[in-house]
């Protein structure tokens, strides 16, 4: 049978809640970064471990009473809300029910028992489980529960979008200690402020670990440290600090250790539960989470053997790998004039542009979801294996993951060769593509071309560009706030629901181009030539005043690149 994996669900959304943009919101305008941030880390804890034998533990009762009764001031910091003793963020409070929606129809049990925490529930499964058991939490304290007794690890969440496996065999490396029991004891000395527990003032993790491993154990420290005993780490000092604060050590100690009897009610051997689709579906339906969802509904898929969700890839129609592109030798004077129309290029077909990638070099930034946008319901996407690792910051923003970009991405090549394949029919029709900052865009697309399809000459198959952060600063260089898509959007009343897909981002930017034009006249009259021309003219002289704003204010080699329409 496969392992099981437990997830410590509320310690993983509060780490999504706080490390995933909040401009994310649903069709309510609430934010559902904690669902996005869940759902993604169950994909891949999925797609890691081959299984579908997942359960989502949860706080029934977050400062249990049997825990107060022994410590009041267990946990009692966090209280946000004295009335109703609660620690949930509003923001957050909202998203728990679509979050447990999703993932129940996805046929993963939420596991919750009145008067406990999710870390009683995980201890007990992880006593009554008969296959490995793979515990997925950021808690330390939940390294109690390693032992030579039962095949139990914990995965804990690392910067950069790694994750730090450790079972029993890594406690003496990593926290100096031999086993679960004795890493409470390290954990009770050396306390916890964020929990409410004081520990021995003066005592850190590595002075913890030195007096147990001298004396084996904290009863053994403390009849040492009554005996008089000044060696081992024990001096007269650290004697006296632990002899008077015996009782509260001995309280945490017992604070800390997870009950392993809870009656959860689940059959541990019937998991998962049956994959509902359409309840999926449903849950998902205006929450803004369409791409975290066919994340796992992939992943749970590819690892049962059911038939896997559509591809995240569609090309555009037409375009392939191989269509006829200009070759870098086979670039003439005639073939650099753009093809344009007679009218103004407000009249011509816009097209909305995005890229979501690695980073934000275009240098070194990969590219990882890609979107031609002429409508909101005329979209051609591209989802592609940017061929190394998608960093955290990255992830963080844009919701995809290595695994999923490798599951289901085109191979790099192919999705560069498709864009290109498009970029030049959009050229020979004379349209206009728009994007916002799309001088970044351009620039990650030619360096990509560079390095997958080097006979490919880029610049020669750029259609006409219409960058609407340019021509924002241009009609509106006065306004105050930041220029960003979600800012700019906003003060054009555009709709930008999902922030950060690339769809979403290239129809923001055609909408908002819309709005420039019926602001400006003047420019909305412009040709294609004209308009590029402009452009060029404004996007240099934007880069010189913030250049020289930049020096002014102290950073004397500021240098601001001012090319267009790609640096």
């Amino acid at each position: 049978m496969k392992p099981l994996v437990l997830l410590d669900t509320p310690a993983l959304y509060y780490r999504a809640f706080y490390s995933v943009p909040d401009s994310i919101v649903n069709a309510d305008g609430h934010p559902v970064n904690a669902v996005r941030g869940v759902l993604d880390t169950v994909a891949q804890m999925v797609r890691r471990f081959d299984t579908d034998r997942v359960i989502a533990t949860m706080d029934a009762d977050w400062r249990p009473a049997f825990r107060t009764a022994i410590m009041p001031e267990y946990k009692a910091a966090r209280v946000k809300d004295e009335e109703a003793g609660t620690e949930i963020p509003p923001e957050l409070a909202v998203q728990l029910p679509i979050m447990n929606r999703v993932l129940t129809a996805a046929g993963i049990p939420i596991a919750e028992v009145a008067g406990t925490e999710a870390d009683d529930v995980i201890a007990t499964m992880a006593a009554q489980s008969k296959t490995p058991v793979i515990i997925v939490s950021p808690d330390r304290d939940l390294l109690a529960l390693l032992d030579s007794s039962a095949e139990v690890s914990v995965l804990r969440p690392r910067k950069g979008g790694e994750w730090e496996a450790l079972a029993q065999t890594d406690l003496p490396t990593a926290y100096g200690v031999p086993d679960g029991a004795r890493y409470r004891e390290l954990a009770a000395l050396r306390g916890d402020p964020s929990d409410g527990l004081p520990g021995a003032p003066g005592i850190g993790e590595k002075t913890a670990a030195t007096l147990l491993e001298n004396f084996g154990s904290l009863e053994s420290i403390v009849k040492a440290a009554k005996a008089g005993v000044k060696t081992g780490g024990l001096s007269p000092k650290r004697a006296a600090t632990i002899i008077e604060v015996e009782e509260s050590l001995y309280k945490t100690l017992e604070v800390m250790r997870c009950l392993t009897d809870v009656e959860h009610g689940i059959d541990l051997d019937r998991v998962p539960n049956s994959f509902d689709r359409a309840g999926v579906e449903a849950a998902a339906e205006g929450q803004n989470i369409r791409r975290s969802v066919d994340n796992l509904t992939s992943a749970l898929e590819s690892v049962s053997g059911t038939a896997g969700a559509a591809s995240a890839h569609s090309a555009a129609p037409g375009s392939t790998a191989t269509a006829s592109l200009p070759s870098k030798s086979a670039v003439s004077a005639e073939s650099t004039v753009r093809n344009g129309t007679d009218g103004s290029w407000a009249q011509s077909r816009l097209v909305g542009f995005d890229l979501e990638t690695t980073g934000v070099e275009p240098a070194t930034a990969r590219i990882v979801t890609a979107a031609f946008v002429d409508s909101a319901d005329q979209v051609r996407t591209w989802l592609a294996d940017p061929g190394i690792e998608i960093p955290e910051s990255a992830r963080a923003v844009h919701g995809i993951t290595t695994e999923f970009a490798q599951a289901n991405g085109a191979a790099a090549t192919q999705v560069i060769s498709e864009l290109c394949a498009e970029f030049a029919a959009l050229r020979e029709e004379g349209a206009v593509v728009v994007g916002h900052n799309v001088v970044y865009d351009l620039s990650v697309m030619a360096a990509e071309v560079a390095r997958h399809r080097p006979d490919i000459d880029f610049p020669s198959i750029i259609p006409t560009i219409v960058d609407t952060f340019v021509v924002d600063k241009h009609i509106d260089p006065y306004r105050k706030g930041k220029r960003t898509l979600i800012e700019t959007a906003k003060t054009y009343r555009v709709e930008l629901l999902d922030a950060h897909d690339a769809a979403a981002d290239a129809l923001a930017a055609l909408d908002i181009s819309r709005a420039l034009s019926e602001k400006s006249t003047e420019i909305s009259a412009m040709s294609n030539d004209e308009i590029m021309a402009a452009q060029a003219d404004w996007k240099r002289s934007q880069a010189a005043g913030l250049q020289a704003w930049l020096r002014k204010k102290g950073n004397a080699e500021a240098v601001v690149d001012g090319s267009w329409p790609m640096s």
